[in-house]
């Protein structure tokens, strides 16, 4: 896919937070069992999002959940650095290693509180899997990986919006609907591109980054 040399890349967090997450402690069910360390093929690697990933079509796999837009080079590394400066962002790809093609990716973004004793709540963003690896149990693999590292932090809830039809994959997982809370509104809020612009070069994060 790329020149890249992983052993030259920075990851936007510390590999292993990855390896020792204990799965079961999760209420998923995988059969037959795998793991983040462990994740069923020797070919598929769990780990942290890394600056050789644009390269990997990373951007890629984020449009098949959603408009990804035209992100150069450029733009994708300033992301990444503003994400791993500020400590908050750990998103995590499964990669093809036969290919050195990345097939899925999940976000886990910490939200910092002053309600339960200055606690942190997680949100997991952006979970997409090729769908030509269906079968592979990694849609939950993903999912159950960054909600157990959301636990490590030190996490004291974790939190997502999702499509009526996944409602029951996550419940399998663990996830209960909250009463009275079951539908999320947003307002949206068209940006200017001299904005955008204006923000990416002073390293400001945009306003609006949720893009689901």
């Amino acid at each position: 896919m790329g020149a890249s040399h992983p052993e030259q890349e920075l990851s936007l967090y510390d590999r292993s937070l990855l390896l020792d997450l204990d799965f079961s402690r999760s209420p998923a069910k995988f059969s037959p069992p795998i793991s983040a360390a462990n994740p069923g093929e020797p070919w598929i690697k769990v780990r942290p999002l890394q600056t050789g990933d644009f390269h990997r079509g990373f951007l890629q796999i984020l449009s098949q959940l959603t408009s990804v837009g035209d992100v150069s080079l450029a733009q994708f590394l300033n992301r990444f650095a503003q994400m791993r400066a500020s400590g908050d962002y750990y998103v995590t790809v499964i990669v093809d290693s036969r290919y050195d093609k990345i097939i899925g990716s999940a976000t886990l973004v910490l939200e910092h509180k002053f309600i339960h004793g200055c606690s942190v709540r997680g949100r997991l963003e952006d979970v997409v899997v090729d769908d030509t690896y269906r079968g592979k149990q990694l849609g939950k693999l993903i999912v159950v990986t960054v909600s157990l590292l959301a636990q490590r932090l030190g996490c004291y809830k974790m939190s997502l919006d999702c499509k009526d039809k996944l409602i029951p994959f996550y419940k399998s997982i663990g996830y209960v609907l909250e009463p009275g809370n079951a539908n999320t509104m947003n307002i949206r809020y068209e940006q200017s591109n001299s904005l955008a612009a204006n923000r990416t070069a002073a390293n400001e994060p945009p306003e609006i980054n949720d893009p689901s």
